[in-house]
């Protein structure tokens, strides 16, 4: 199914991924098993060249230095941000291994494609200090700069490298050269949700409980760190070996807080909430009802305001929230999903609630559930506050 992205311009900078030592110290059994699947695909993979040619184009000074919220003397936000996040990160790495260095190309063994994007690809690649595999996605800084995206780029990094969630990929680092930019990313060996969503049209309730409960103690973390996602779809989650969810891609991400709204028209077309559609502000309620889009699409096969005859029809159905749940689903998950698909940003289910929801607790396994953390009362008297 192809997906119509609503487009304009925004964000980022960062740290890096693991040190010298014995091979993988402070690893998790799962990051362990995820690491040797992945050097199995190196193994079995040819070394693979990223150094093809570009039209060359250099980035000022100002728009590779790392942004002033990851600087030695840390901003308020910045605090806010790190505070309380000090615990081993998603890779179970220890987070010495993560103290900031310089990294090249020089330092890696490149090994197949992963994937192709807009502005490059996703590589495999093997740190040579400890044999450590990430995944290394590689941006054409001429593609960037034609296509404004820059600050966007900038954004994404300073975003995401303070983020510590075992359900948010990791962004370890970043380095460049003359032509290139280069993202140090946690591997996850099953790749896009996306995919294996396509493949089997849709997913029982339990298993869809199982992700959608993962995804919104991610949602409700960035939320506590003032951050909006923006764009959650399918195509931007990851799975790892034994099923973990990661949320990714965080180009249209932003900082929040209670006096700021936005009103950037971005993300994709049949995961815009009515407020976008509708040209009014938005704020971190957009993420909600992108749940909501979500967890339809997961339990049905498409988007539940998808109208392939136009994108005004869709933009129609969004705006008049044209919802039909089908019979098939149990009260419980339509209970879910219309809680979240609500026209009024204000009144959308907050996602305390969404993971306190009947739907979720019969049907997410209770070892995932225990893992769901209360994260600071300031976020829910944000949402009330601005109702």
């Amino acid at each position: 199914m192809n997906r119509t992205k609503a487009q304009s311009k925004e964000p980022v900078a960062v740290q890096n991924p693991p040190r010298k030592g014995a091979q993988n110290p402070g690893l998790t059994k799962v990051a362990m098993l995820n690491n040797t699947l992945a050097n199995r695909l190196m193994k079995k993979a040819p070394t693979t060249s990223v150094s093809s040619t570009v039209v060359q184009a250099k980035f000022t000074d100002a728009q590779l230095m790392p942004p002033p919220e990851v600087n030695p003397k840390p901003t308020a936000f910045s605090k806010r941000l790190q505070s309380g996040d000090r615990e081993k990160n998603t890779l179970g790495v220890d987070e010495r291994l993560l103290r900031p260095t310089s990294w090249s190309l020089d330092d890696f063994q490149i090994g197949k494609s992963l994937g192709r994007g807009k502005f490059g690809r996703v590589y495999l690649a093997r740190a040579k200090m400890n044999n450590y595999v990430v995944a290394l996605k590689v941006l054409h800084k001429s593609e960037l700069i034609e296509s404004q995206l820059e600050k966007q780029v900038r954004r994404e990094i300073e975003i995401q490298t303070h983020l510590r969630h075992p359900n948010i990929l990791r962004l370890f680092g970043y380095f460049f050269d003359e032509t290139k930019i280069y993202l140090i990313i946690e591997f996850a060996s099953k790749g896009e949700l996306y995919k294996e969503l396509r493949k089997i049209t849709h997913y029982d309730e339990p298993t869809a409980a199982s992700y959608i409960g993962q995804i919104a103690d991610a949602l409700h973390y960035l939320h506590s760190k003032h951050v909006i996602h923006r764009d959650i779809k399918p195509e931007n989650l990851l799975l790892t070996m034994d099923n973990q969810v990661k949320l990714a891609d965080f180009g249209w991400s932003v900082h929040h807080n209670q006096t700021n709204r936005r009103t950037t028209l971005c993300g994709t077309l049949d995961y815009l909430p009515p407020e976008m559609v509708e040209g009014r502000d938005h704020s971190i309620h957009v993420d909600l009802w992108s749940l909501g889009v979500l967890t339809y699409e997961f339990l049905v096969g498409n988007p539940p305001f998808e109208d392939l005859s136009s994108i005004k029809a869709t933009y129609k159905r969004i705006s008049k929230v044209d919802l039909k749940i089908p019979d098939y689903l149990s009260p419980q998950a339509g209970d879910f999903i219309r809680k979240l698909l609500v026209h009024n940003p204000n009144e959308r289910m907050p996602l305390l609630e969404a993971k306190r929801h009947p739907w979720i607790r019969a049907n997410c396994p209770k070892g995932i559930q225990r893992q769901f953390r209360d994260y600071p009362k300031e976020l829910e008297f944000m949402q009330r506050s601005m109702r």
